[in-house]
């Protein structure tokens, strides 16, 4: 068996948050609306949500571009902000920031964001890592659901946030971002900081979870 010295750090990484990256993947809320027993009102209120997560991500990005640590990382092919506004023009129209509020939770995770892209480059990797590698594999299959059960053209407006144009093989791509987390700069002791923010960025999505879930329960 790899000890850790030998095991290479993404895969670290993926081991280590699995039970956090499970959490977040049953919850009772991403499980009713995958599972089609949501109406497309927490479709939208979900990708509200989205929105000031990706809002925290990208803004901050620029002032990373020249970083050691998360420069490598900000690909603009990944940026999502765009997308996601326009699938919100298609769901709530062109007045959709009107009602746009985020919720307790929201708020906490695009703080924890914004805080680690000012102070600690490699804790903002964590949270790129987790979202944008998550969008390129289980978000796939979020995207099909929501074509399927709220009849969302096949990649069109509505489910733009998981089509990544500019990416045109996905599979290598990520291969590719794997090898940057290898690559990263860091010592053993931040590596597992990194990986105990991999667990906290779970953590704070899961909490978006709960609150959506209390908010559209399934009527008996």
């Amino acid at each position: 068996m790899d000890s850790p010295a030998t095991t290479p750090f993404s895969t670290l990484i993926r081991t280590a948050s699995h039970e956090q990256h499970t959490e977040a993947e049953n919850s009772s809320f991403m499980s009713n609306m995958l599972g089609g027993r949501l109406a497309v009102a927490a479709y939208r209120r979900y990708t509200e949500q989205l929105w000031f997560v990706y809002q925290a991500l990208e803004a901050a990005a620029p002032a990373l571009l020249d970083d050691p640590v998360a420069g490598p990382f900000i690909r603009p092919e990944l940026a999502r902000t765009a997308q996601l506004e326009r699938d919100l023009v298609h769901l709530g129209g062109t007045s959709w920031r009107d009602a746009l509020t985020p919720l307790p939770s929201t708020t906490a995770y695009a703080a924890r964001i914004e805080e680690c892209a000012r102070t600690w480059p490699a804790g903002y990797v964590a949270h790129h890592y987790t979202r944008y590698l998550g969008d390129l594999s289980g978000g796939q299959i979020i995207r099909g659901t929501a074509e399927k059960t709220w009849g969302f053209a096949r990649k069109g407006d509505g489910v733009r946030f998981y089509v990544f144009e500019g990416i045109t093989n996905p599979a290598a791509f990520k291969r590719e971002y794997r090898a940057l987390l290898d690559e990263l700069p860091l010592d053993d002791l931040e590596k597992q900081q990194v990986i105990g923010e991999c667990k906290r960025a779970f953590a704070l999505n899961t909490a978006v979870f709960k609150e959506l879930a209390d908010e559209f329960p399934l009527s008996a």
